[in-house]
């Protein structure tokens, strides 16, 4: 069972992965340039997009306990000139929200159907996944991919089993048991449709199975890399559906 980082090493990568998005497109001179993972996004859009999540979620954090969603008010001082400078400026916003709140302030947050707390920490925790998957994105772009480190990925993919699937419309498909196999060694179990499937576990039987590293599984489950860039076992149907299934309408 892979254990969630503490909070000062969910900030901690927060920074880290936000860093790793600008510096993937520091210097790039064209950033019109499309984004292949975010086709109707260039560069620029994929920037400003985290920029926009980042201080949406230091208002949420800022906020505390609310049925609603915050109204994020604009900066107090004018905006840092440039798209990279906005960027780090948002981080921090980001950063010093969380930081003053604490890991267990309770705020508003989308995930309140999973089970997942409605609490700082868990802003923290997502948007070190926020922050990663679209700094892949950002290296695709530029030519550079590179794996989202393990102790991201490991937790990430817990994460994603928590609020994507515990969000997720009621899986319209007969029960089934998927795993879930990182190379690293952390494997995880899905049993559906029960809404109390998802937990960790071992290898046992299951209908259908994923192996690869976490880097590899996190962005799978993403839509960022295709399923055959993972070895499968079972019935491919089964996996094709279990990736489709969080963006089901």
């Amino acid at each position: 069972m892979t254990q969630t980082p503490s909070f000062e090493e969910l900030l901690s990568l927060v920074q880290d992965r936000s860093d790793a998005l600008r510096s993937s497109i520091a210097g790039i001179p064209d950033q019109a340039v499309r984004v292949p993972s975010c086709p109707d996004w260039s560069l620029r859009d994929l920037v400003e997009h985290v920029t926009e999540v980042q201080r949406f979620w230091a208002a949420a954090v800022a906020a505390g306990p609310s049925e609603k969603p915050p109204t994020v008010a604009p900066a107090d001082d004018a905006p840092p000139a440039g798209l990279l400078a906005r960027s780090a400026a948002a981080t921090e916003e980001l950063l010093t929200a969380l930081r003053t709140a604490g890991p267990a302030a309770g705020c508003w947050a989308w995930w309140g159907d999973s089970g997942v707390p409605m609490t700082s920490g868990a802003v923290a925790r997502h948007q070190v996944q926020e922050a990663a998957v679209h700094a892949f994105d950002a290296q695709l772009a530029t030519g550079a991919p590179q794996p989202v480190p393990a102790v991201v990925a490991l937790d990430g993919i817990a994460e994603f089993i928590g609020v994507s699937h515990g969000t997720a419309r009621p899986w319209p498909h007969g029960p089934v048991r998927i795993g879930l196999h990182s190379a690293e060694g952390p494997s995880w179990l899905i049993d559906l449709p029960h809404p109390d499937s998802h937990h960790v576990g071992d290898h046992h039987r299951a209908d259908a199975g994923l192996h690869g590293s976490a880097s590899s599984l996190l962005l799978t489950l993403h839509g960022r890399l295709p399923l055959d860039n993972l070895r499968s076992e079972g019935d491919r149907t089964t996996l094709e559906n279990l990736l489709a299934w969080p963006d089901l309408g």
